[in-house]
């Protein structure tokens, strides 16, 4: 059986240009990427590179042009049912409570209501949110919500978990809350996750190795770390730290001109 629990390689992914369809574009290029069992993965790259295309190339959610995806050592054909993905924005029902937005995918598994909502209970405790089951999407702060969000993911034992920017839009207390929460959990089963996000010391306080995207078009990796930091981590101290610091100035040294040549291209599109 193979170590890695998710498997990209060689993937190139090309797209019709929205403007000329007779025009393509290629998106990610020649990028190979694994993460193993227990291993938690960060993508960091610059706006717009192709960071959240990879991911839903690992979920199945879309088919590359050409390469291809393992999942523990089997190609993968079609939605990736090992993984649970986590959304920048909270994949929400509003007309649920919290307690039946955790449920639901317990009972689209087949878990009878009753079992559904006493195991999405657990998960809500385990988040912090035992009391708030009855709450709305609406009633509850943006912290809550992705605390829900999280507990939505996890209930369902994912082997992978894949994460899309899921704090971008957080305060910073609640945003380094939330990260120690991840944390806290992924070390009780150390299941494989890939981690995209825009924030460097994220990557880096939270991950076992960070991986670095040009700039589009034809991202693909050209840089990779290895985040020797101890373990557990509290990811406002780990900031702190002087190898914390070294790994900083190495990675940002890599991504610098990417992030510049990205935002080039950004003023470019916008003119």
């Amino acid at each position: 059986m193979s170590d890695y629990a998710l498997e990209l390689l060689d993937i190139q992914c090309t797209f019709r240009s929205k403007d000329d369809h007779s025009q393509r574009y290629t998106a990610v290029a020649d990028t190979t990427l694994r993460v193993r069992e227990g291993e938690f993965v960060s993508v960091v790259g610059p706006t717009g590179c192709g960071k959240s295309t990879l991911l839903n190339v690992g979920a199945g959610l879309l088919a590359p042009s050409s390469g291809m995806v393992k999942v523990f050592g089997q190609q993968l054909s079609g939605i990736n049912s090992r993984a649970g993905y986590m959304f920048q924005t909270e994949a929400l029902m509003p007309w649920r409570s919290a307690l039946d937005n955790v449920a639901v995918g317990l009972q689209y598994r087949g878990m009878s209501k009753t079992d559904a909502r006493q195991e999405a209970q657990q998960w809500l405790s385990r988040v912090g949110l035992s009391g708030f089951g009855d709450r709305y999407p609406h009633q509850l702060s943006g912290g809550m919500r992705k605390r829900t969000a999280l507990a939505q993911t996890l209930a369902l034992d994912p082997d992978i978990i894949l994460m899309d920017e899921p704090f971008s839009a957080l305060d910073i207390q609640t945003r380094q809350l939330m990260e120690n929460e991840v944390l806290a959990l992924w070390a009780a089963k150390r299941k494989a996750v890939l981690f995209i996000t825009h924030d460097l010391d994220e990557a880096i306080a939270m991950s076992d190795r960070v991986v670095v995207l040009s700039a589009g078009p034809a991202t693909r990796p050209i840089g990779e770390f290895t985040i020797d930091l101890a373990r557990p981590r509290d990811v406002a101290e780990v900031r702190t730290h002087p190898r914390f610091v070294e790994l900083h100035t190495q990675i940002w040294g890599v991504l610098r001109d990417e992030v510049l040549k990205g935002y080039e291209q950004q003023l470019r599109k916008a003119a």
